[in-house]
């Protein structure tokens, strides 16, 4: 046997030692992040009690003695659906995101860090009524009850117990990004002239990684318009005396932000009907038995940039001749890679405007309407509980919810549509539509205007009001419609229309009457209107030159006859589908205008490429698709990315197809008949349980959604009990092992 060398013996013992070192460096990437972050308090102990009722589709009825048992119950009911969405809203609502979703989660904690999602939440949770809180606390304990009872499901380490403050700080992170704050922080970070945009980029990732990523937040989904659709009829235009009001929301179909449907009832007077987002203990839009109203994504101008003068350091910067300290912060992003989970040290800064964010071109502080403030949490609790038209718009006066639309109908025959903006205050003398100088603390405006200076329509004399993402000068018809001219221009009010408004607007003024058929029919519409960027891009097509390129002709003399409908009848209807899309992101997101050639070209390759044909049957090429699973579907649907029916956005499928993923979410008719009690009728695209391949209700309303067909709402407790599936109590008493 020959004796191994001294040498030798050091370098084995070196080279395990290296393999032992580079073994716990693994084991430490794979495990830090549960261990880092910091404990989550869960809320105060008190017992809870709630019923949970469900109904043919699935859909549950949550009933407690008091608002917070209900609560308590909407929780868990939402985690029996889709306890994997929630623990994703979780996991951003405590900046641990990017150790679910990588660098794609990374973006989404990042923000909360710079919008300090969790300071806000801490500081204004107390000062919150304390019935609100105790809404909140008991939806925690909701999840903790339900996560502590199926630890099997729970994707991330030290995730529960969750308390109300954590609930709230995701409502903190997700506000502004309805009104487009992530089309202003993105550019800001990669140093990029400003523009929409939907992802935000990290500092410190490549251009190539920032580009590939995407931020899963409201304001559209991977570049795409967040839009809605919003009818109210008041009983004189209705045909039948019926007061009327359609939901039919466009919002993402799965993920954080996709409506889940319920029905809240309590012993201290709260019984509504609606959807809700993940993360929420009440439900955003629906009914009671006296009111409803919806939502559509407005886009005013809440966003104000400032320009900081920094000393040459970068450790102050300059305001009226006075050195400030530039309050910094360093953070960890936990970024996962595989089974690994980086720790990214990055470092966040803040003066007295707002977050601020350095790049080559210096530093820029952002204000935003609803910065640091939670009221919003209790304004969509009274709205819930409001009994009258008054009582309802005294809430939205404290101007305490950011943005959105807001649609409203009730049962004393009122209409109304509110322009809901906390519009800044901004004192004259400044360019509020370019960069502000930041070391004047008087362009720093310090509130929203007032309530009554916001466009808003109360009982039009025409019976009828609309919103499609439109400005608010046209929603009732001409002669109830409101003067642009009569609001400055200060305030920051859009002034761009949709496809699907320009369509609403025209249908609805040429209706006689708009009783329930007609109503349906308008809220179907698959048509377009030959103007703005969809008469343009048509135009620009029809001028082509397609000589020396046989498919190229073909394709624009099969445009030339197209109908202006997305009906699924009309041999032209996939190609226009395909083509007009860009132009539409274009114009709602002022993204360059698309080469006209380069468009019709591609979208005729696409079909020839998977289909043979450049004028396949529209059903073949869009489609709804939910798997996998015994419930897979695979449906035809209609509409287009901006028509009233609407199929927004897709996931080109490698089989060609087009499997849509954004467009007509959760759509209500809600009627109010004389004498008579409230009714509703609703439908999804999927069902109850959009995570649960497993269950019945993982796709039991798609038939149904492509059908152009509702089901019934069961909000009367004699009719849920009539059509009850399944019937059970939960309380928070300890799990069974």
């Amino acid at each position: 046997m020959v004796k191994q060398s001294r040498a030798g013996k050091v370098l084995t013992w070196l080279g395990g030692g290296l393999a032992a070192l580079l073994f716990a460096g693994f084991v430490a990437l794979a495990t830090w992040e549960p261990f880092a972050a910091a404990p989550s308090a869960p809320p105060p102990a008190r017992a809870y009690s709630a019923e949970i009722i469900r109904d043919e589709f699935g859909v549950p009825h949550i009933s407690g003695r008091t608002d917070a048992d209900a609560a308590f119950g909407i929780a868990i009911a939402h985690a029996e659906d889709d306890f994997f969405t929630l623990q994703d809203v979780l996991a951003m609502a405590r900046g641990r995101y990017g150790a679910i979703a990588g660098e794609k989660g990374a973006q989404v904690d990042y923000a909360y860090h710079l919008l300090d999602a969790r300071g806000t939440a801490e500081r204004e949770y107390p000062r919150l009524p304390a019935d609100t809180r105790a809404l909140f606390d008991a939806y925690a304990a909701g999840l903790n009850r339900y996560a502590a009872a199926h630890p099997r499901e729970v994707k991330l380490g030290r995730l529960f117990p969750i308390s109300g403050v954590d609930v709230a700080a995701g409502f903190a992170l997700r506000q502004p990004f309805f009104f487009g704050l992530d089309q202003v922080i993105g550019p800001l970070v990669a140093g990029e002239p400003l523009r929409p945009e939907s992802a935000l980029p990290i500092p410190g990732l490549t251009p190539a990684r920032q580009t590939a990523l995407a931020l899963p937040l409201p304001g559209g989904e991977d570049g795409a318009l967040a839009g809605s659709n919003a009818f109210a009829i008041a009983p004189k235009k209705s045909g039948d005396g019926v007061t009327r009001l359609v939901s039919n929301a466009h919002q993402p179909w799965r993920g954080g932000v996709a409506w889940y449907e319920l029905r809240v009832e309590s012993g201290q007077g709260w019984h509504f009907a609606g959807a809700s987002f993940p993360g929420s203990p009440y439900p955003f839009l629906g009914h009671n038995e006296h009111l409803g109203w919806t939502n559509t994504v407005n886009r005013p101008d809440l966003i104000d940039i400032y320009r900081l003068v920094l000393n040459k350091a970068g450790t102050h910067y300059r305001l009226d001749g006075r050195w400030l300290p530039l309050a910094s912060r360093t953070i960890t992003l936990p970024v996962k890679v595989g089974p690994l989970t980086l720790p990214i040290r990055r470092t966040i800064y803040r003066s007295v405007h707002g977050p601020v964010i350095r790049n080559s071109k210096g530093a820029f502080a952002i204000r935003y309407a609803g910065m640091g403030s939670l009221a919003q949490l209790d304004a969509y609790y009274r709205l819930n509980k409001a009994r009258s038209l008054a009582e309802w718009e005294a809430v939205l006066a404290r101007m305490a919810i950011p943005s959105t639309n807001f649609l409203y109908a009730d049962a004393a025959g009122n209409v109304a549509y509110v322009y809901n903006a906390a519009l800044p205050d901004r004192p004259r003398g400044f360019d509020w539509r370019g960069i502000l100088p930041g070391d004047i603390s008087a362009a720093i405006w310090r509130g929203p205007v007032r309530y009554e200076a916001l466009p808003r329509y109360v009982n039009p004399a025409s019976g009828w009001l609309f919103n499609a993402n439109n400005a608010p000068f046209s929603a009732a018809g001409p002669g109830s419609d409101l003067a642009q001219s009569a609001f400055d221009p200060v305030l920051g009010i859009e002034a761009k229309s949709t496809n699907r408004a320009r369509r609403a607007a025209r249908l609805m003024a040429e209706a006689d009457v708009i009783d329930r058929p007609t109503l349906e029919r308008i809220k179907y519409d698959t048509g377009y209107e030959r103007s703005g960027y969809v008469g343009r891009a048509l135009d620009e097509i029809a001028a082509l030159d397609p000589r020396g390129d046989r498919r190229l002709a073909a394709a624009q003399a099969l445009l030339a006859r197209w109908d202006l409908t997305a009906d699924n009848i009309g041999r032209a209807d996939a190609l226009a589908l395909l083509v007009l899309k860009d132009f539409m992101s274009a114009e709602y997101q002022n993204k360059p205008w698309p080469d006209a050639r380069e468009e019709l070209a591609e979208a005729a390759a696409h079909l020839m490429r998977h289909f043979g044909r450049i004028d396949p049957p529209m059903s073949e090429v869009l489609r709804l698709r939910q798997k996998p699973g015994p419930h897979a579907v695979d449906l035809p649907l209609d509409g287009g990315s901006d028509t009233l029916r609407a199929s927004t956005t897709w996931d080109v499928e490698p089989d060609g197809r087009l499997a849509v993923r954004h467009g007509d979410s959760f759509v209500m008719f809600a009627e109010w008949a004389p004498g008579q009690k409230v009714r509703s009728q609703s439908i999804q695209p999927f069902g109850a349980a959009t995570t649960r391949p497993g269950s019945m209700h993982f796709t039991d309303q798609s038939t149904l959604f492509v059908q152009h067909r509702l089901k019934p709402v069961h909000f009367w407790r004699a009719d849920i009990l009539a059509n009850t599936v399944s019937r059970k109590r939960v309380t928070n008493a300890p799990a069974r092992r």
